[in-house]
């Protein structure tokens, strides 16, 4: 059979794979399926309506509360109002020029937009996926362990369109190793002479001469393809592991979590680990730890323990700290991207208290010298027996930034490290902290722009008024411009939108 060409291909190629390998979930996804459309197509016209797109020449209010969209060719895309800080499924339909849309791919096919035709097909597969990890939900409980709250995320990431999109998973695939199924990944070991790798810190896994990199199943059978990753690994070694929110990444059972190289594109990227990250891995580590007790126990990083390469970024792996092994007795360690789709409490008063410790913490260390890259999937809380916010734990430090200017001016000792970490840029600094913490996290957690703006008229209340604040409070914030970026593979490093300042009122 060809590959799927239309969205109705794509969300039919899943339900005959389903048929066979778990038909009961047929007719749960298909009850799934237009909640699924609804939720991609909200994050989409979303990128549409607030992201720098060069071919969108003018946004105009339409009605009562809806928006048109002038494109340069002359046509018009119209559509509801859009708050940009919005995460429920609002959006049902778009018209260009009078047709209705209601399904994110067909919209992008019919725009006609270069690249957008590899972007339809992974709005589609985004629909698909989407529908398929909601058709295979549980009763909702409450998780012992941070990967089980890990696994509660079932929307993926709240904003972009590619939420859901698995290209190159089949629906057995998916079944298998996506963290919202539950199941089990049983990870290969696969030997490298120790002369042909690159090795960080303490790693566990040798043997005679040899180094044990564990590699996640769907590496080792689309990416690796040679003898060397053939069924579990050396001698039918492998490793039983829970897989979290990021998929390459799992808990394993004796307690730290393994970062393993998995290039498959899922939103944005294709993902791998880089030599680069693995060289600096140990000094970044060592760095964040000390910056961290800076903070008057505020914050927790958890630690990479190892780091291996074979000198290419598919083959390759971390090991670091469980976030678990920083909750005392009775208290839970919960990732921020959990929060909203969890029982706990979630009153004005709780998000502004955890708003402003996120906040203190992040705008410390960015006066310091560190800008955290500290998304819902990075960033965990440590939450009391009662469920209030107590300090953070941070985890995945490949993507932080680090300005020798501001440690020096604070006197900090400068690490030795080099490469695309290190900048001095205050926007680049600022864009990193605020895209990820306040238009990523706390957005989400709040769940529209009034939420976060009363959370976050209170929680700046008692912050020192440094210059990152007053930026903070009176600029327009930045955001990844996520569908800006998806449809200009031309353009390396990231897009920035900017997003209208919820502190500035109505």
């Amino acid at each position: 059979m060809h590959p799927p060409r239309t969205p109705a291909e794509t969300e039919a190629v899943l339900a005959a794979e389903l048929r066979t390998v778990r038909p009961a979930l047929l007719s749960p996804y298909a009850v799934e399926l237009p909640g699924a459309r609804a939720a991609v197509l909200t994050r989409l016209w979303r990128g549409l309506v607030h992201e720098p797109l060069p071919w969108v020449t003018s946004r105009e209010p339409a009605g009562h509360d809806g928006l048109v969209l002038r494109l340069a060719d002359g046509r018009r895309l119209h559509g509801p109002a859009s708050d940009a800080y919005a995460t429920a499924a609002a959006v049902r339909e778009v018209e260009l020029d009078g047709t209705a849309y209601r399904h994110p791919a067909a919209l992008m096919t019919a725009l006609g937009l270069p690249h957008g035709h590899a972007f339809a097909v992974e709005l589609g597969h985004s629909v698909a996926s989407l529908a398929l990890s909601h058709a295979n939900q549980p009763p909702m409980s409450s998780p012992f362990t941070s990967w089980g709250w890990e696994q509660r995320v079932v929307d993926g990431h709240p904003f972009h369109p590619n939420c859901r999109s698995r290209p190159g998973f089949s629906v057995a695939e998916q079944l298998a190793y996506a963290p919202e199924h539950r199941a089990e990944v049983e990870l290969g070991l696969v030997a490298v002479p120790e002369g042909g790798c690159l090795v960080g810190g303490e790693w566990p896994y040798r043997e005679a001469g040899r180094v044990l990199i564990p590699v996640h199943p769907w590496q080792a059978l689309h990416v690796l393809k040679d003898e060397r990753a053939v069924g579990a690994g050396v001698d039918g070694e492998s490793l039983a592991a829970h897989p979290l929110m990021s998929l390459r990444t799992l808990a394993l059972p004796d307690g730290p979590h393994v970062k393993t190289a998995l290039s498959a594109r899922l939103t944005s990227t294709v993902r791998d680990i880089s030599v680069y990250s693995i060289e600096s891995a140990a000094a970044v580590s060592a760095f964040m730890e000390a910056m961290a007790g800076r903070l008057d126990g505020m914050l927790h990083i958890t630690r990479t323990l190892g780091a291996v390469t074979a000198n290419t970024p598919d083959l390759a792996a971390v090991l670091r700290e469980s976030p678990d092994v920083y909750a005392g007795a009775g208290e839970r360690v919960v990732p921020v991207a959990a929060l909203a789709s969890t029982v706990l409490p979630q009153s004005p008063a709780w998000l502004a208290e955890f708003s402003r410790l996120a906040l203190a913490v992040g705008l410390r260390l960015l006066d310091l010298g560190v800008a955290l890259e500290a998304h819902g999937q990075n960033l965990l809380v440590v939450l009391s027996p009662a469920g209030a916010p107590l300090r953070l734990v941070y985890r995945d430090l490949a993507d932080i930034r680090i300005s020798p200017a501001r440690l020096a001016r604070h006197g900090v000792p400068v690490p030795d490290l080099a490469g695309r970490i290190v900048t001095d840029d205050e926007s680049v600094l600022r864009a990193k902290l605020f895209g990820s913490l306040v238009a990523g996290a706390l957005a989400a957690t709040a769940g529209s722009t009034s939420a976060l703006r009363e959370a976050l008229s209170a929680a700046v209340r008692d912050l020192p008024r440094t210059p990152d604040l007053v930026a903070l409070l009176e600029e327009p914030l930045p955001a990844k411009a996520l569908t800006t970026m998806r449809l200009s593979p031309e353009r390396p490093g990231d897009i920035w939108a900017r997003l209208p300042n919820p502190l500035a009122g109505p």
